[in-house]
Parts: C-alpha cells; sequence; structure tokens
C-alpha cells in the first residue's frame, strides 16, 4: 500500500508515528513494520473514555514487542470546543518531541476518506482549487515534514489489510457521533460515494493534484527573525494562497473572510496576531505589535522605504529585520 517512493524516503529519515490505537493508525504502523521503516510512536490520553487506558497499554506493548519507543502524554481536561483543543494539545506535544528527538517526520494515518471529507466540507463552505485539493502527502512545517503516506488509500482497504493479518485496533464511538459536522459528512455523503465511485475519486485526485502544481506558484520564502517576506507573483489569489500556507506552517489557521480581505486588500491583520503588507514587490507576513510613538528618524526611514503603518510596529522593535528588509528592498 505504501508508494515506492515513500519507503525510500521514510527508510532513510527518523520517523515519528502519531498513533491513536484505532484501525488507521495501527495498519500505518504494521505497514511501517512490514516496509523496514524505522519510527517511535506519540500517543495522547485525553481522559474522556475509559477505553482509552487500554490504548495506551496496547501501544505500549507494540512498543515492547516491537523495539520501538512509545511517548505517551495525559491531555488535561478539555471542558470545551474538544475537536480543536484536542488537536493543539495533540500537535503541541508531537512538536515538543520532535525538538526534543530531533525527529525528521511527523506520519498521520490520514487516508483517501479524510481527504474527501475534507474537500466536501470546504467545497460546502466556499473554496477554490487549492483548497478543494486539501490535504497532501508531504508538508514542509516549520521543523520538520508532515508525511500522509496513507492519503491516497481508502478506508475500506485498511480494514481488509487489518482483518487478513489478523491485526487488533480500536473503534473510537465518537467517530460515530454527529454533534462533530465531520461525522454527518463521513456517514452521509462520504463513505457512500466512496463505496460507489472509489477509482474515480482516486483518479480525480489525482488530476487535482496535478493542477494545482501547475495553477500555484510556488515562493521562496526570506526570513529574518519573526518578519517573513517573499515576492509577489501574478495573481493575488496566488498570494494569499502562500500567505496561508505559510500560516499554517506556524499553526494559525485563516478564516475564509481574512483570505478575501487580502485578495482585496495591501494590508491586513490576521487574527489580531499577524499583520500581513504589501511593501514594494514583497509581501511581508510579521507579528502584529501596536506602538503609539515612534522616532521621527525611524518613521522617516519607514516612509521612504514605503512600509505600511501597520507593520512598523514590529519593525519598531527589531533593528535586525528593519536592516533585512532594507537590503532587500535595495
Amino acid at each position: 500500500m505504501l508508494r515506492s517512493k515513500t519507503k525510500t524516503e521514510l527508510q532513510t529519515s527518523k520517523n515519528l508515528l502519531a498513533f491513536s490505537a484505532g484501525g488507521d493508525s495501527t495498519a500505518l504502523l504494521f505497514l511501517l513494520l512490514e516496509n523496514n521503516i524505522s519510527f517511535d510512536i506519540a500517543i495522547v490520553d485525553y481522559g474522556i473514555r475509559e477505553q482509552s487506558k487500554k490504548e495506551v497499554a496496547y501501544a505500549q506493548a507494540l512498543a515492547q514487542q516491537y523495539g520501538f519507543t512509545c511517548n505517551m502524554h495525559q491531555a488535561p481536561k478539555i471542558t470545551k470546543n474538544f475537536e480543536a483543543n484536542a488537536r493543539k494539545v495533540r500537535y503541541d506535544f508531537f512538536e515538543k518531541l520532535i525538538q526534543e528527538k530531533q525527529y525528521d517526520t511527523l506520519l498521520t494515518a490520514h487516508h483517501l476518506g479524510d481527504r474527501f471529507e475534507w474537500m466536501l466540507m470546504q467545497f460546502c463552505k466556499g473554496a477554490g482549487c487549492a483548497e478543494l485539493a486539501g490535504m497532501k502527502e508531504k508538508t514542509q512545517r516549520k521543523d520538520y515534514i508532515l508525511y500522509r503516506p496513507l492519503l491516497h488509500v481508502d478506508k475500506q482497504e485498511l480494514l481488509k489489510y487489518l482483518h487478513v493479518n489478523n491485526i487488533n485496533y480500536f473503534e473510537d464511538a465518537s467517530n460515530y457521533d454527529e454533534k462533530y459536522e465531520r461525522n454527518i459528512f463521513r456517514h452521509t455523503h462520504t463513505k457512500p460515494l466512496l463505496e460507489k465511485y472509489l477509482q474515480g475519486i482516486k483518479k480525480s485526485f489525482a488530476y487535482i493534484d496535478t493542477d494545482v502544481e501547475e495553477l500555484i506558484q510556488e515562493v521562496q520564502i526570506k526570513k529574518k527573525n519573526k518578519l517573513v517576506c517573499f515576492k509577489k507573483t501574478a495573481t493575488p489569489r496566488n498570494d494569499v494562497y502562500n500567505v496561508d500556507k505559510y500560516l499554517k506552517s506556524i499553526k494559525h489557521l485563516m478564516s475564509g473572510d481574512e483570505k478575501k480581505l487580502l485578495q482585496e486588500k495591501k494590508t491586513a491583520v490576521i487574527g489580531r496576531k499577524y499583520i500581513v503588507a504589501v511593501v514594494s514587490d514583497y509581501i511581508c507576513i510579521a507579528p502584529y505589535i501596536k506602538i503609539e510613538k515612534m522616532p521621527k528618524s525611524f518613521k522617516e526611514k519607514m516612509r521612504l522605504l514605503h512600509v505600511e503603518p501597520k507593520l512598523r510596529g514590529y519593525l519598531a522593535t527589531d533593528p535586525e529585520a528593519v536592516e533585512f528588509l532594507s537590503l532587500l528592498l535595495a
């Protein structure tokens, strides 16, 4: 099930597998073993299900049996917005491990159904081709590569693999709870469509990936401290895609309204945390900082560089970034 290129790349990298003991991540774990790919695992216990203790015990037993390390994190109690906060807890834990133990990749068991589900949800909210393409097999994050080796594989193919090889796994009852929007899409739309049109959907995603590669112009990111700049491309739509991609890499998700605003304006504050501004031929991204009074000499320098006022707050705190931007624009 793993593609040849994927096997080759993962056999030469230091890998951390996000493990839950569910069918998807269990199948990926055994596929990695089968293909002689070294890895450790990371599992989070949110403490909301009795079964979670058994899942952690299963992860630890597999680690002992097959000789890899099992990293476990006991999550603090989450009282609201469970899915979003659980994801933050999970990725904070993964990224802490990645920094401490210098893993090259984080492997997740997202499969074709997850990708199709995401695509339909984005389509219903309003999205372009780049957003509809959704998940990618490989995504460069700040300090590691997020790798999804099963993105081309259907859930039923994974379950068949588990059953044929008599591999145990756990089923999370929350996957059937329709208070979560994703579960409604999964059981009402994506699962029936995949059952009926699997091969066509696989081909469609292959075409979409090719089209997006041709449509989207990737850019070279230039960075100094917390200031990031890249050259404007031919279209605002493409620039917004690259802004969104960078912000995702530092774990900030833009809203649809913010993306629309960026296509219309030269300057926009994103999530009250970041400023995105056009400076000459560059798009610049920095923390959004308000400073009431700035030295006249600094303000004059910013005026000569044509730096938008809302970007000046961060630059006033970082002389190295000012020097970097001055050389970039020279």
